[in-house]
Parts: structure tokens; C-alpha cells; sequence
């Protein structure tokens, strides 16, 4: 996919103020450790996942996306009356019907002239969503859209320990599939697109690629819809770790060496990468079976842990708001999810807007990862 007409005005990210770290996991899941002679300090450091964040409880993923659209359009000066196609992208979502993109386009008062859905593809529903709505600014339908999401961890996690706590006949091979649940976070984003006569910062859509190989779509599943009206009693999901990471690396290494000709570039001109935050293995392996060079890419999962679909577009949000990437960088957004789904975008970054008023958070969530 080639984009001549389509600009990334605006990315953002929020993040919810409650902290849940790996260490309380472990102290809550002692009766299990104990039992198991399993070693306190693995999951960290098999993840490098210190922590993760959580909305309140009872919030739906609405009521957060909602925050974070307006924060999308103080940020950009996009006109309401502008947006012709809304998508709302995450996992979590606020009922099975109708689409969270309603309640959400009604409440930030976005034109009545507009396609207003949901989408749904495990951790890249975000930049799948954003590939849709470029595909309908390239085509001339419209000249604007944002896609949104916001996954909420809070009962996957809930569910988890007590099944983790309940089960006496977990055994240290059987409780693998269940702990990749515990890296999961919470968060938000959203994405601005727009055509060349509304755009504010020439951050131009250069192209993208997108591949699957869904004979792995068993490696990681959900047992029930995972979202916030969900059954607490029933949410649960199995994860092959190990076979998932390779299976997701082999394909991205696949679509990388479509990604570089399609978009018109060579390895040394990524000037940054923002991956899927999965966990210290997938980055790891990411950056060596692509070649590329690991003080180039940004990660935030050590403190956000794998927050779904917002993960990567939260990355880029907060390392382009604390200046990790640019004016005048090229930008590789690699994403990876379950399925297993590829898909890559290319974007040459020009103007980074200001007044978001997120800059100091930014700012300090980088000097923490740092640490």
C-alpha cells in the first residue's frame, strides 16, 4: 500500500493512575509459588515487566476514549464537523451491541456525516483501523478520521489470579499458557489521519504492508469476549509464549522485506521504530531477526506492560511527545498481534503539535524508563 494524500496529524495516549506492580503480583500468587517451588522474580525477569497500570473499576473502555479524543482534538485543532469516519479499535469494548464508536462519536460531538464502527484485531486493531481510514481519505471519501481504543486489563488479571489461586491441580507445566495474562496492562490512544488540504503537520502516510499467518491463530486465545460486560467468572485466555514469539517474528521478518521496498526505503533510513510492547524476549528478537539497531526503538512495556492494541500507538505517542523521535525522522510503526497479523506503517514525521499538556508526564515516564 502506497499513500500520497494521507497525513498522521496527531497521536496520543492516556494512562490510568493505578499501579499494580510485578512484585505484588507475585506476594498475591504466594500459595501458588510456594506449592510449585516456582522462584519469586521470574516474571519480571522473563517479561522485564516491572509494572502495569488500571482503570477504576466498574469504568468502561468508552468512558477513557472518550478522554482521550478530546485530548486528540485539543492537541490538533480538528475541527468536529471534519471527522468523516470514526473507529473505535480495541479488544475491550463497552457491549456486544451496538458499536462502542457510537457512545463514543456521540459524546465528543463529532458530525452526523460520518462512518461510525468498530474493529477488531487483537493487538493491531489500531493500525488496522488507522489503514482503513487512510484508505478512505487515498480514495477521496472523506478527509479526515480518527481511530480510538482503550483496553482495559482489570478482570483478565482479576480472573487470572483466581484461577491461578483456585486451581489445585496446576502444575508448573500447565500454568504456563495462563502467566503471559499477567503482563497485561491498561491504557488508551488515538490516531488523527488526514487528507492533504485539512493537514496542520505534513506527517505524512508514506505506504504500509500487512501479511497473516493464521494457521497460528490457535496460540492465543480468549475463551469469551474480552471486554468490560464480560463474565468476570469466565474471562480467561491461553497463550503459547514461546511458539507465539516465533511465530509472530518469522512473520514480521517476512512482511519487513516487503515493508522497505514498498515504502521506498533502505534499513539505515529508520531513523526510529516503535514495536508492540510485548515484553523484553519479543523485543529482543524483533530488533535482531530485522537488523535493526535497538537504540533506535522505544519501548515503554517494563512500565505499561503489553497494554493490546493501544500498546504501539501509545509507544509513539509518548516517544514523540518527550522528543525520543523528531522533526524530520522517518518512523517505523512494526506491529505484531495474535492471529498471527502483521501490519507496518511509514511515516516521514515533520511537525510534532504542542499543548497537549501531556509533555512533563511524557518527560517522566521516560526518566523512569530509564532507570
Amino acid at each position: 500500500m502506497r499513500y500520497e494524500n494521507v497525513y498522521l496529524d496527531g497521536i496520543v495516549t492516556t494512562l490510568p493512575d493505578e499501579i499494580l506492580t510485578t512484585d505484588e503480583l507475585e506476594r498475591t500468587l504466594a500459595p501458588l509459588y510456594d506449592r510449585l517451588r516456582l522462584p519469586y522474580g521470574r516474571l519480571e525477569l522473563m517479561t522485564g515487566i516491572k509494572q502495569r497500570r488500571l482503570w477504576p473499576k466498574g469504568m468502561l473502555p468508552g468512558d477513557a476514549s472518550v478522554k482521550t479524543v478530546e485530548r486528540l482534538l485539543a492537541a490538533t485543532g480538528a475541527r468536529r464537523e471534519s471527522i468523516g469516519a470514526f473507529i473505535h479499535a480495541s479488544v475491550c469494548r463497552d457491549y456486544q451491541e451496538p458499536a462502542t464508536a457510537c457512545d463514543v462519536h456521540r459524546r465528543c460531538g463529532l458530525s452526523q456525516d460520518c462512518s461510525i464502527f468498530d474493529v477488531s484485531n487483537a493487538c493491531l486493531g489500531l493500525l488496522t483501523g488507522a489503514l482503513m481510514i487512510a484508505n478512505m481519505i487515498e480514495l477521496g471519501q472523506i478527509e479526515a478520521g480518527i481511530v480510538v481504543g482503550t483496553e482495559n486489563s482489570r478482570t483478565l488479571l482479576e480472573t487470572t489470579l483466581a484461577r491461578l489461586l483456585g486451581d489445585e491441580t496446576l502444575t508448573r507445566h500447565s500454568v504456563k499458557p495462563i502467566f503471559a495474562s499477567l503482563t497485561i496492562g491498561s491504557g488508551s490512544a488515538a490516531m488523527l489521519l488526514t487528507g492533504r488540504r485539512l493537514t496542520r503537520t505534513g506527517n505524512r502516510l508514506l505506504g504500509a504492508v500487512a501479511g497473516a499467518d493464521s494457521l497460528r491463530a490457535d496460540l492465543c486465545r480468549s475463551e469469551i469476549d474480552v471486554s468490560a460486560g464480560g463474565r468476570a467468572d469466565g474471562q480467561f485466555m491461553r497463550t503459547d509464549s514461546e511458539a507465539l514469539l516465533h511465530a509472530g517474528v518469522n512473520l514480521a521478518e517476512r512482511q519487513f522485506a516487503r515493508f522497505l521496498p514498498e515504502v521506498g526505503w533502505t534499513i539505515d533510513q529508520i531513523d526510529r521504530t516503535f514495536c508492540h510492547q510485548v515484553g523484553r524476549a519479543h523485543q529482543n528478537l524483533v530488533m535482531e531477526r530485522l537488523g535493526l539497531d535497538a537504540a533506535k526503538n522505544f519501548m515503554t512495556f517494563s512500565l505499561l506492560g503489553n497494554t493490546g492494541s493501544v500498546a504501539l500507538p501509545s509507544a509513539a505517542a509518548i516517544g514523540i511527545g518527550c522528543g525520543f523521535a523528531s522533526e524530520g525522522q522517518r518512523l517505523a510503526m512494526l506491529g505484531i498481534g495474535s492471529g498471527v497479523n502483521v501490519v507496518m506503517l511509514a511515516v516521514d514525521w515533520r511537525t510534532t503539535l504542542t499543548g497537549l499538556g501531556q509533555e512533563a508526564e511524557y518527560e517522566r515516564f521516560l526518566a523512569e524508563n530509564r532507570r
